[in-house]
């Protein structure tokens, strides 16, 4: 008996194992078809390897990179938030139409907007039971709304001058910064915090996080949460980057590009599995596409073309992946219940 459970947990330490090593060479896969992009892109045009288009790229992958770490925890949770997009549009209006205040307390009472609109998403889906795609939807049209009643339709400047904005986007790389900052944050948040654990726990198995004491609706909230803070904070950095807002701006674009980043980067969107890292890179790859595609004239319809082919194949890599640990989580079963019956069986009887 005990035999058969020091083999059962050999095995599925080996195979647990196993699909770390593909989903670590899924993202070091990706990684190399960025280098191998960039790579092309140089070789085909002079324009491409310079520090000019360096910049330029920076701000083709840092807003992807952006959406796609907000969605990870969300897709982890097998979730989605459509919403984020105009936490992007709605921050920096919000930061112009508080003109009174200092710059300091109009971004932080943007970013508390923005989090306070993440609450009622989560509660909304977790206390009311309304699907998140439905939730956050709703959310999207009725900021829209807001956006365009702030705004009365039209175009902006965001407010401020000198180092705070130079520090908020104004600066050719401060976007790239501030990326890799969020990065590695929400990195070590994912991996090696509760909150982190939580989550993946309850994308794996809601059921059996609640049975292990888990509080699944305190986790799914706290993810919508950070989801459109982090909308709301790419969306002030990027407007001062460009340096101006817009409210006809299509932040669901935005959005399903860092989905499809995510996505690409190996997060599963049947939940339960999704890296930091790996949504970077497939940020990066996407990036790396677009920009590329413009220095060498490739019409805008093949970028979206590869882009959705892209994004099938990573889902039927996911998918593989995910068939192969739910065989072995059903083998496991099977194991354990044919070692309960086989020990019935050698119990002597007791008469």
């Amino acid at each position: 008996m005990n035999s058969n459970k020091g083999a059962d947990a050999v095995d599925s330490h080996l195979i647990l194992s196993g699909m770390r090593w593909l989903l670590a060479r899924q993202q070091l896969a990706i990684a190399l078809v960025a280098v191998g992009l960039a790579l092309f892109f140089t070789i085909d045009s002079p324009y491409f390897a310079t520090g000019q288009n360096a910049a330029t790229l920076s701000g083709f992958i840092a807003p992807i990179a952006f959406f796609a770490m907000a969605e990870v925890p969300i897709l982890i949770l097998g979730e989605i938030d459509l919403s984020a997009g105009e936490m992007y549009v709605l921050s920096p209006f919000i930061v112009d139409h508080l003109t009174g205040a200092p710059l300091g307390v109009a971004l932080v009472a943007s970013l508390l907007i923005c989090c306070a609109l993440g609450l009622i998403n989560g509660l909304v889906t977790v206390k009311l039971h309304i699907p998140s795609f439905i939730a956050t939807l709703g959310m999207t049209f009725a900021v829209q709304g807001v956006i365009l009643i702030i705004s009365n339709a039209a175009p902006a400047t965001p407010v401020g001058t000198g180092t705070v904005v130079s520090v908020l986007g104004g600066w050719t790389w401060s976007e790239a910064i501030w990326g890799l900052g969020l990065v590695a944050l929400l990195h070590w948040l994912l991996r090696h915090t509760a909150f982190g654990l939580h989550t993946v726990a309850v994308g794996g198995n809601e059921e059996s996080a609640k049975e292990s004491g888990i509080n699944v609706d305190v986790v799914k909230i706290r993810c919508f949460m950070l989801c459109s803070l982090i909308g709301g904070l790419i969306g002030i950095l990027d407007g001062y980057h460009i340096g101006s807002i817009d409210p006809s701006t299509d932040g669901l674009t935005f959005m399903f590009y860092g989905v499809s980043a995510a996505v690409i980067g190996g997060t599963a969107l049947t939940g339960g599995r999704g890296t930091m890292i790996g949504a970077c890179i497939g940020a990066t790859v996407l990036g790396v596409l677009e920009d590329g595609f413009q220095i060498i004239g490739v019409n805008s319809f093949a970028y979206d073309l590869v882009l959705g082919l892209a994004i099938v194949f990573a889902m039927i890599l996911n998918v593989q992946l995910e068939r192969a640990g739910s065989r072995h989580r059903s083998r496991g079963s099977v194991s354990r219940a044919l070692s309960v019956v086989l020990a019935r069986r050698e119990k002597p009887s007791v008469h």
